[in-house]
């Protein structure tokens, strides 16, 4: 099972796996808690669109994903609802939608649109290098370190969230706004080397099953980490033993992950005698 790792580039799959999956993984108790699993998807896909904006354009590849990204972060921090019948997931839902056939439109336009597209849904995580490696190191260490330092703040404002809608967070709020923009950056780095998929599935499995698994926060978070962290490795050895896709592989094995977890609140639930 250890074999993988005789090959340079399988070991710099799993530490950028490890470094990205860790941090967003812990992000998603947040999204997952506050209810806004969309976001993510979302900033992914505006991500995306930057990164295929830039191709059309054929310049700023790295710096047109990160502005889209943050815009679009800042706008979402933005969203509140009035209107009881609406819920903040649809409003983010029309980003998401508006924002991948943008992105589709402009790769139909490239000369490889087809394996492009491959790539922006699952990236290509065989192929980062050390030099891409630290500098998401950096950027999603500073970021860890900003949640380390204000978790309560975080935190408190993802249990304010009424039903986890979030609609009671005002129109703008200091660390509303600074949530967003550090889910915006760790997506935008995130996805030029794991695609739209991997990472949403980062952010949204371990966190939810960590909240089937337990109900301390505490808990949540543990699990989360170690859920990505397991994730990261069996993926990428069932994609190396396999020669599957590496990202897909990933995918695949969190998702298989999460049904365990279902399957075992499922038993713990009926053993205590509730629905």
């Amino acid at each position: 099972m250890f074999e993988m790792f005789q090959l340079p580039f399988m070991v710099q799959a799993f530490v950028v796996a490890l470094i990205t999956g860790i941090l967003l993984s812990y992000l998603g108790v947040h999204v997952v808690g506050r209810g806004i699993v969309f976001v993510d998807l979302a900033l992914g896909q505006i991500s995306s669109l930057g990164v295929a904006f830039a191709a059309f354009m054929g310049f700023g590849l790295t710096t047109i994903p990160l502005v889209f990204t943050l815009v679009g972060a800042l706008l979402m921090s933005f969203i509140s609802i009035r209107d009881k019948r609406l819920k903040t997931e649809a409003i983010i839902g029309i980003f998401y939608a508006f924002t991948s056939a943008l992105t589709v439109l402009l790769i139909s336009k490239t000369p490889h649109g087809d394996s492009d597209i491959q790539e922006v849904l699952f990236g290509n995580i065989l192929s980062v290098s050390w030099e891409q490696i630290e500098l998401i190191g950096m950027v999603f260490g500073t970021l860890a370190l900003v949640h380390l330092i204000f978790f309560r703040k975080f935190f408190a404002l993802t249990e304010k969230s009424e039903d986890g809608s979030g609609e009671k967070v005002s129109a703008f709020n200091l660390w509303n706004f600074l949530f967003y923009i550090s889910i915006g950056l760790a997506i935008v780095f995130a996805v030029k080397v794991n695609g739209v998929i991997p990472v949403f599935s980062y952010l949204i499995i371990p966190s939810v099953c960590g909240i089937m698994l337990t109900k301390n926060n505490l808990g949540v978070v543990v699990i989360a980490l170690l859920i990505s962290i397991a994730g990261s490795f069996l993926g990428l050895w069932f994609s190396f033993s396999r020669d599957f896709p590496a990202g897909s592989s990933v995918v695949a094995v969190l998702g298989g992950i999460f049904l365990l977890c279902a399957s075992v609140s499922m038993v713990r639930r009926m053993a205590k005698g509730e629905r």
